[in-house]
């Protein structure tokens, strides 16, 4: 074992190395145990060994090989990482358990895809240097925020939130993290093969990561924190929807929060009135009323219609909604990000037998897209920023939602994926985001994770999965802007443009070693 390891670490000629499929196997393995790195499990350091792997398997081997290498590595990334998928597939989508696998294992090929591009990318056109495969790995998570209309999940920056590594958030964002982190994985490999200088770009990026945590991006502002309650109704997925089930979704909510009068701020998750306004609003204005007599302001996730753009389209518009009333507060956000096979279903007319439950559910199918850079909600005369669920997941909205906000708020129902990793990687992005924009962040979800998030990242108070309960907490304000919130990705994403160049420019050149050439 220990000579194929060496073998493969080893710079050789073609001839001397280990079968390809030894390194697919490695990197196939590798990618799997990768989200083991990332909550529920924070085995942080397989995101180091992880991508260690990776870089190793790839070492002299051709572009064609690469490719394939890299697209095991990417298969077993996304399978096992996404496989929380899952539940909300077999349980909730109603398809059958063979034809649920193979879905998620057409999703991980799908997705592998961009492993197996970056691999083949790097070892066609780059020298062999952790300074080369670290900047591609940025640009390919940041390609995953939009391409194939974004699925940013599962990025090497995560396993680091809440420790040590995450100083660098506040200044160069996720992808900044995971730069470093992919340099210190490289840097192993390189050093168990006696290259002992990478140690020294090591120790700097460790340093720099405690140096940081000295610089002060933000203060609370000189005023009262809102007390705020976040209302879990823990409603199950399967009933949610059902008509017969509305009016008690109704009641459970109503009755949680009727000791919750007179606080600044009360909120509810989103679809926890499931249905659109058009079909409420009497129960809407009794609760904006008592809200206002009560000196709260009330903020709910809603499905809106929206008459405007109805009527201008002919159809109706529905919007995943946050939308703010009662005492001091007004506003209404639009969610802007969709999920795919979550909030609408792409060629669904061809889909329908392979997703039959989906189809008739108004969570699944048929949202709009709201507009980009709407205002805030306003609360209390502070500018609260939202997001909607899946929506944080995407690190420059998230920002922009945060200029010129005391605090941030997402509200979220991942009772699709209870019992399954799922939630807590999405909370985990939430502290993310967090500590990228130096804010608050309250979190109100329908089966949980409910959580008050300090501008650090930290978890400061959660609520227990799958319970009916309403957390309570105090949410300060916020002043002054990070870093990240103020130049968004580009530093990290430019500076991996300049190393590539640069990788491009010194890259080696093949010599022409045939036959005439030897004449």
């Amino acid at each position: 074992m220990r000579t194929s390891f060496n073998k493969l670490l080893k710079i050789s000629e073609q001839q001397e190395q280990l079968p390809l499929i030894y390194p697919l196997l490695i990197s196939l393995l590798a990618g799997g145990v990768f989200s083991f790195a990332l909550a529920p499990y924070h085995y942080w350091w397989l995101a180091i060994l992880s991508p260690a792997l990776l870089y190793a398997t790839l070492r002299n081997r051709s572009p064609k090989h690469a490719a394939l290498i890299g697209w095991a590595y990417g298969f077993g990334l996304w399978f096992v990482g996404a496989f929380w998928l899952y539940t909300s597939i077999h349980i909730y989508g109603d398809t059958n358990s063979a034809l649920s696998v193979l879905l998620i294992a057409l999703m991980a090929i799908t997705m592998g895809l961009f492993t197996a591009v970056q691999t083949w990318v790097y070892r066609r056109f780059f020298p062999e240097t952790p300074l080369t495969f670290a900047p591609l790995w940025v640009f390919f998570e940041w390609a995953k925020t939009w391409v194939f209309t974004g699925f940013p999940w599962l990025f090497a920056g995560y396993a680091f939130t809440e420790r040590f590594l995450d100083n660098y958030a506040p200044l160069f964002g996720i992808f900044g993290i995971s730069f470093v982190v992919i340099i210190l994985a490289c840097a192993l490999v390189e050093i168990i093969q006696k290259r002992i200088f990478w140690i020294i770009p090591s120790a700097i990026l460790l340093i720099g990561a405690f140096a940081t945590s000295f610089i002060q991006f933000v203060t609370p502002k000189n005023e009262m924190p809102l007390s705020v309650s976040l209302v879990q109704g823990n409603i199950p997925q399967d009933r949610k929807w059902l008509a017969e089930y509305q009016v008690k979704t109704l009641e459970i909510y109503t009755d949680l929060t009727s000791k919750e009068w007179g606080r600044d701020l009360i909120v509810w998750p989103e679809s926890s009135i499931p249905m659109p306004q058009t079909e409420i609003q009497p129960f809407l204005n009794s609760m904006a009323y008592q809200a206002k007599n009560m000196n709260s302001a009330w903020v709910t996730g809603i499905i809106y219609i929206d008459p405007k753009t109805s009527q201008q389209e002919n159809r109706l518009m529905y919007y995943n909604s946050i939308m703010a009333s009662g005492h001091e507060a007004e506003g209404l956000y639009k969610k802007q990000r969709l999920v795919p096979f979550g909030e609408y279903i792409p060629l669904s007319g061809l889909l329908a037998w392979v997703l039959p439950a989906m189809q008739n559910d108004p969570s699944m199918a048929g949202f709009s897209r709201g507009d980009n850079n709407q205002h805030a909600l306003s609360i209390k005369n502070h500018k609260l920023g939202a997001a909607i669920c899946y929506e944080v997941a995407y690190p420059n909205l998230t920002r922009r939602n945060a200029q010129n906000s005391d605090f941030l708020i997402t509200v979220s129902n991942d009772a699709w994926f209870t019992g399954t990793a799922g939630p807590q990687q999405h909370l985990q992005m939430v502290q993310m985001r967090a500590k990228e924009n130096g804010r608050w962040f309250i979190r109100a979800t329908n089966t949980g994770v409910t959580a008050f998030i300090n501008e650090q990242g930290q978890i400061v108070k959660r609520a227990p999965m799958d319970e009916a309960i309403v957390l309570r907490g105090d949410l300060p304000a916020m002043q002054g802007e990070t870093l990240y919130t103020r130049l968004s990705d580009w530093p990290v994403l430019i500076f991996s443009a300049l190393l590539l160049l640069l990788g491009l420019k010194f890259r080696p050149r093949k010599i022409n070693v045939s036959f005439k050439s030897r004449r």
